[in-house]
C-alpha cells in the first residue's frame, strides 16, 4: 500500500499543529487530536480496501508472435469486490518490446467480465515470455493506492515476420501487390512448354492465341506455357557481426530473415526447392532442401531462433558449405552487409570462383547514417571533411558493385526496409529471363 497525496497533505498539517505546539501550547492538543484521527480513518480506509484476490485476470495471446509486427493481446479481468472499481492495468510483455494501448484504466462492475486489447510489438526472435500483469487501484477514500504484481506467465516463440507472407497471399488475391513494391511479372514459359488452353486475357500476346480453339468455342482462346520449375534456390544469410546493427528497433539480421522467409514462400509456390545456409565464422544452421508451399512453417521454425554472432562472417567457409550441399546449378542469394569495399573486394573475391557453377544474387544491406551523412550540406571545416568521406567510402563501394556485376554477379543494394520487395522482385526477373 501506497499512501496518497491527500493522506500526505493530512499527515503535514496534523504535523505542523504539533510544531506550533512548541510555542503555542493549545496546538498541542489539536495537533495530537488531529493524528489521532487521521490515524483512525486512514486505518478504517486501509481496512475496507478491496482485497487482491477478489481480481480474477488471465491473458490470451498466441504461441507465436511476430517480430517487428503488431500482435494483439487480450487481458481479462473479473471483479468480485461487492462495488465497482477503477483499475489502472498495464503488463510485462517479451523484451525489447515496443507496446500500444498500455497502461489503460478500466472500470470494473461486480461479476462481469472486462476485455482489454493491447499491441505489442517483438524487437528480437526466439522463445520468450510474458511475465506479470500489474494493476492498482484506489481505497474508497483515496487516502491510499494498492499495488499489486501478479505472476501470469506465458510462453511465445517469436518467428520472423510470418504476418507479410499472409498479408502476400491477401495482395496477390486482390492483384494488389504494388503496395508492397512488388513489380507485376508475367512469368512465362519458353516456347514448346505447352502447360493448358485457357481464355483470352487482355494482358495475352496475339501469337498465342488458338485460333483453332477459337473457332470451336467462338471467343477467343489462348494457349499457355509452363514456367520453369524444380530449380534450386539457395539462400546464404549473413548473421556475423556486421548484421547486428538496427533500423527501427530491428536488427539487419532480422530484415534478412523476414526477406527469406518471404521469398521462400514465392519459390516454393512456383515449385522450385529452397535452401538456407545461415553462417558467421561458422556454420549456424542449415535447412533443406525444401519444397511445397506447406513447407515453409518447417523452415520458420528451424531458423526463427537465430541470432548475429560478434564475429567476422566468414564468406569462404560458407562458399565451401555450398559446394558441399549443392551439387546441381542453383540461384544462389547472399544478403549481407558490406562495411566498406574491402569487404565488398572479399566477398566478391569468394563468389567468382563459383560463378560457373552457380548463379549469384548478393543483396546488400544500405548503411542509412552513411548515406544521411554525404547527403549533407556542410556548413563548419569539420563537417564537409566528415561529408566527403562518406561520398568518397560511397563511391568507393559502387565502383566495387560495379565490378561485381562486371564478373556475372547480380549485385544491388536497397535500404532494409525494402529488402523484402527487393530480393522477391530479383528472383522473379531471373525467372521471367530463364536465366538459371
Amino acid at each position: 500500500m501506497i499512501p496518497r497525496t491527500p493522506l500526505l497533505g493530512y499527515v503535514a498539517l496534523a504535523g505542523a499543529a504539533l510544531v506550533l505546539g512548541m510555542w503555542y501550547p493549545a496546538f498541542t492538543l489539536v495537533g495530537l487530536t488531529a493524528n489521532g484521527v487521521l490515524a483512525l480513518v486512514a486505518g478504517l480506509d486501509l481496512y475496507r480496501t478491496i482485497r487482491p484476490d477478489r481480481f480474477e485476470t488471465s491473458r490470451e495471446v498466441s504461441d507465436v508472435l511476430s517480430v517487428g509486427a503488431q500482435n494483439p493481446v487480450v487481458l481479462r479481468l473479473l471483479s468480485h469486490a461487492p462495488v465497482p472499481v477503477t483499475l489502472e492495468l498495464t503488463d510485462e510483455p517479451p523484451e525489447p518490446s515496443r507496446v500500444e494501448g498500455l497502461p489503460v484504466e478500466v472500470e470494473l462492475t461486480p461479476e462481469r467480465e472486462v476485455e482489454v486489447t493491447y499491441h505489442v510489438y517483438p524487437q528480437r526472435r526466439g522463445p520468450n515470455r510474458f511475465t506479470f500483469v500489474h494493476f492498482r487501484y484506489q481505497s474508497p477514500l483515496g487516502l491510499w493506492t494498492r499495488n499489486v504484481r501478479r505472476r501470469l506467465e506465458n510462453d511465445v516463440r517469436i518467428y520472423p515476420d510470418i504476418r507479410t507472407v499472409r498479408r502476400f497471399d491477401l495482395l496477390a488475391r486482390r492483384n494488389r501487390l504494388s503496395e508492397m513494391g512488388l513489380k507485376v511479372w508475367r512469368l512465362r514459359g519458353k516456347e514448346g512448354e505447352f502447360e493448358r488452353l485457357r481464355e483470352y486475357r487482355r494482358e495475352d500476346e496475339i501469337r498465342h492465341i488458338d485460333w483453332r480453339a477459337t473457332a470451336k468455342h467462338q471467343k477467343l482462346i489462348s494457349r499457355e506455357f509452363t514456367t520453369d520449375r524444380n530449380q534450386n534456390i539457395v539462400i546464404l544469410l549473413d548473421c556475423g557481426r556486421s548484421m547486428l546493427n538496427e533500423t527501427d528497433g530491428i536488427s539487419r539480421l532480422d530484415h534478412g530473415l523476414n526477406a527469406s522467409i518471404i521469398l521462400s514462400y514465392i519459390a516454393l509456390g512456383q515449385g522450385d526447392n529452397v535452401s538456407l545456409i545461415a553462417f558467421s565464422n561458422r556454420i549456424e544452421r542449415y535447412v533443406g532442401p525444401v519444397r511445397g508451399k506447406a513447407a515453409v512453417h518447417s523452415l520458420i521454425q528451424k531458423t526463427y531462433d537465430l541470432e548475429p554472432r560478434h564475429e567476422a562472417s566468414d564468406y569462404g567457409l560458407a562458399c565451401e558449405e555450398l559446394l558441399r550441399r549443392q551439387k546441381k546449378r542453383a540461384l544462389v542469394l547472399l544478403v549481407t552487409y558490406a562495411l566498406d569495399d574491402q569487404h565488398l573486394e572479399a566477398i566478391g573475391r569468394y563468389l567468382r570462383t563459383l560463378i560457373s557453377s552457380h548463379l549469384f544474387l548478393c543483396v546488400l544491406l544500405k548503411d542509412l547514417p552513411l548515406v544521411g551523412l554525404a547527403e549533407q550540406l556542410p556548413e563548419t571545416d569539420l563537417k564537409a571533411y566528415q561529408v566527403a568521406a562518406a561520398t568518397e567510402m560511397l563511391a568507393a563501394q559502387e565502383r566495387r558493385l560495379s565490378a561485381l556485376r562486371a564478373s556475372g554477379i547480380h549485385a544491388t543494394e536497397v535500404v532494409p526496409n525494402e529488402l523484402a520487395a527487393e530480393v522477391i522482385n530479383q528472383y522473379l526477373d531471373v525467372k521471367a529471363r530463364h536465366l538459371l
